[in-house]
C-alpha cells in the first residue's frame, strides 16, 4: 500500500471529490473480494456481502477519522458483514452449495499448481471459523493486510490472533494431507470414502486424517512439503470471475438516483477498468450492476496509441511523369520507421564503481496498471496491462532454492506505441556475488549448494530493477515454468529512476546502474516483445521485431 498515495486520495473522497471516490472503490473492490469470497468459499450470498461492504465503506467514509486506518476500517466492516450473514442464515441456507467454489476460482484464475493447488483446495476442508481467519491470513502472508490489519478485523489482541493463526494453520495442514491422499491410489482410503458423498466437512476430515495417520501409503510424500505461508509469499488476488455482479443502488435505488445520491458517473465507469476487474473485462448494465463479461483468456484490451516520433516525410513529387522502369531492376526500398530495429543483447557488465551516463529526458504524464501501485506476479500467467506515457519498474525476484533450473523469461505482448528498455538499477545485476550469502546462495541466480537459475542462450542478464519506457499499452505476462521467479511491476517517473541507479558501492550496493537510453528511437527494446497477442505468451521470439 502506497500510505501517501491513498491518504490523498481518501482525504479527497471525504471532501466531497468524486473522482477521488472512483478511485477509491476501484482500487479496494478486489481486496474485499478476496476476504468475502474466500471466507464464504464461493458462496451465492459472496456479491450481497461485497456490495453491502462497500456501500457502507462509502456511506460512512465521513466518520473514518484517520486516512491512514482506512485499510483496517474497510477489512473490519467485510468481516462484521460476514459474520452478520451467517447470523441471518437459516440451517438449511448455510448447507447450499457455493454458487461458484472460490478453491477452484482461486486455482483457475491464479493458475497455480503443484503444492500451491494443495492449498487451495485445502481450504474447502476448514470451518467457516477458519476459513473467515484464512481470508485474512492469506492476504497476511500475501504482504496485503498486516497482523495488526488481521487482529483489528477479527476484534482480538494480537497475541490472540497468533493462537488463532497457529491452530488454524495445523487444520490446514491437515487438509492438505488429505487432498494429497485422495490424489493417490491407497485401496483403504478408496474402501473408507465409499460411503462419503464428496463434500468436504469437518465429520470427513477427521476420518480421513486419522486413516492417514495410521497409513503408510497416505502418510508417505513423495516431496518435502513446504510450510503454507512461503508457498503464498507475494500470491496475487484473485480476479473477479466472469459473471460477477456487484449492484451500485443505494437502497434499492437504480444507477441514475444512485448518482444522485453521490455516485458519480465517472465511478459507475471506473467499475469497468482492467484495475478492477484485472484480466476479466466488465459491463455495467440495466439497474446500476456491475457484471464481469469478457472469458479470462481473452485478449486485453488495447487503446490505439499513435506514435510520438514524426512520421519522415514523403519527398516532394516530381511534375515530370516517371520514367519506365525495367523489370529486371529491384524493387525501389521505402524507408521505414527505425523503431525496433535495435534489440538488447548479451552485454558485459560494468566497472562497479562506473557511474552512470545521464539518463535522457522523455515525455511522462503517467503509467496505469492493472495490477494497481504494485503489482506482484508470482506464477505462470500472471499479467499486468500498463497503458499511459511514463516509466515502468519491473524488480525480479529468483527462488532457485525453491526450484532451480532452466528460466522461461517473461513476455510482452500486445504492444501498441513504443517501448524502450532505459536503465538496469537495483544496487546489483543477478549474477552478482552475494556477500556473506546464507543458505548455498552464491549469487542472486543461485549456487553449487542449491543449484541455478539458468537463463535461455543469448538472453540479456537481468539486474534486481529493470527500468522501461512505454508511450503506449502492452502487456507484461510471468512465465514461469522452470525455475522459480517473480515479478513486482511499478509504475515509476524518471527522478525515481535516477536515484536508484545513481546509488552506488559508496552506498553499500554492490555496483552503480547502467543507462541504456539513448534518447531515441534508437534506444533498445526489450527482448521478447511483440506487437501480436498469441495465446500462449512464452513462446514470443527472444530476439523479436516490433
Amino acid at each position: 500500500m502506497d500510505s501517501e498515495h491513498w491518504r490523498a486520495v481518501i482525504t479527497a473522497a471525504q471532501a466531497g471529490d468524486r473522482r477521488a471516490l472512483d478511485e477509491l472503490v476501484a482500487g479496494w473492490l478486489p481486496l474485499v473480494y478476496n476476504i468475502v469470497g474466500r471466507a464464504l468459499n464461493g458462496h451465492a450470498d459472496v456479491d450481497d456481502v461485497v456490495q453491502e461492504t462497500m456501500l457502507r465503506a462509502v456511506g460512512n467514509l465521513g466518520s473514518l477519522r484517520d486516512p491512514d486506518s482506512f485499510r483496517s476500517w474497510l477489512v473490519a466492516i467485510a468481516m462484521r458483514q460476514i459474520r452478520d450473514r451467517a447470523r441471518r442464515k437459516t440451517p438449511d441456507r448455510l448447507e447450499e452449495a457455493p454458487a461458484s467454489d472460490f478453491a477452484d476460482l482461486t486455482v483457475l484464475r491464479l493458475q497455480l499448481e503443484g503444492q500451491r493447488r494443495e492449498v487451495a483446495e485445502a481450504v474447502r476442508w476448514l470451518d467457516d471459523e477458519d476459513r473467515q481467519l484464512l481470508s485474512l491470513w492469506w492476504l497476511e502472508v500475501a504482504g496485503e493486510l498486516s497482523r495488526r490489519e488481521l487482529a483489528a478485523a477479527v476484534g482480538i489482541t494480537r497475541q490472540h490472533a497468533a493462537v488463532r493463526v497457529q491452530r488454524m494453520k495445523e487444520r490446514l495442514e491437515t487438509s492438505r494431507g488429505i487432498v494429497r491422499a485422495l490424489d493417490g491410489a491407497c485401496p483403504g482410503l478408496r474402501e473408507l470414502t465409499g460411503r462419503w458423498d464428496g463434500r468436504p466437512d469437518s465429520v470427513w476430515r477427521k476420518r480421513l486424517a486419522r486413516h492417514i495417520r495410521g497409513c503408510g501409503y497416505c502418510g508417505g510424500t513423495r516431496e518435502a512439503v513446504v510450510p503454507a505461508e512461503r508457498l503464498l509469499v507475494g500470491i496475487a488476488l484473485v480476479p473477479l470471475p466472469v459473471g460477477f455482479t456487484l449492484s451500485l443502488a443505494f437502497g434499492g435505488k437504480t444507477a441514475a438516483a444512485a448518482t444522485s445520491a453521490g455516485w458519480s458517473a465517472k465511478l459507475l465507469g471506473a467499475l469497468t477498468k482492467p484495475a478492477v476487474a484485472m484480466t476479466a473485462g466488465a459491463t455495467i448494465v440495466a439497474g446500476g450492476a456491475y457484471v464481469v463479461t469478457q472469458p479470462p483468456d481473452a485478449a486485453p484490451p488495447r487503446a490505439a496509441i499513435a506514435p510520438t516520433a514524426t512520421a519522415t516525410p514523403e519527398p516532394p513529387r516530381s511534375s515530370a511523369p516517371p520514367a519506365p522502369t525495367p523489370r529486371s531492376s529491384p524493387p525501389e526500398t521505402k524507408k521505414t520507421d527505425p523503431y525496433g530495429t535495435v534489440v538488447d543483447a548479451v552485454d558485459r557488465a560494468p566497472d562497479p564503481n562506473a557511474r552512470p551516463a545521464a539518463l535522457p529526458h522523455r515525455p511522462e504524464s503517467g503509467i496505469t496498471s492493472t495490477g494497481g501501485p504494485k503489482a506482484v506476479m508470482q506464477h505462470r500467467g500472471d499479467r499486468v496491462t500498463l497503458t499511459g506515457r511514463g516509466y515502468v519498474l519491473v524488480r525480479w525476484q529468483i527462488s532457485p532454492r525453491s526450484r532451480p533450473g532452466a528460466l522461461v523469461m517473461p513476455s510482452w505482448t500486445g504492444l501498441e506505441g513504443r517501448l524502450f528498455h532505459v536503465a538496469s538499477g537495483g544496487w546489483r545485476r543477478m549474477d552478482d556475488p552475494l556477500p556473506g550469502a546464507p543458505n548455498g546462495y552464491a549469487t542472486g541466480m543461485g549456487g553449487p549448494d542449491i543449484g541455478y537459475a539458468v537463463l535461455p542462450p543469448g538472453t540479456q542478464q537481468m539486474w534486481q530493477n529493470e527500468y522501461f519506457y512505454l508511450d503506449g499499452t502492452v502487456t507484461l505476462t510471468q512465465n514461469e515454468r522452470g525455475c522459480d521467479y517473480g515479478l513486482i511491476v511499478f509504475p515509476s517517473d524518471r527522478d525515481a529512476v535516477v536515484r536508484d541507479i545513481n546509488e552506488g558501492p559508496a552506498d553499500g550496493a554492490i555496483r552503480y546502474g547502467l543507462v541504456r537510453d539513448t534518447g531515441t528511437d534508437s534506444a533498445p527494446v526489450p527482448q521478447y516483445v511483440t506487437r501480436s497477442a498469441p495465446a500462449d505468451p512464452a513462446t514470443v521470439p527472444q530476439r523479436s521485431r516490433v
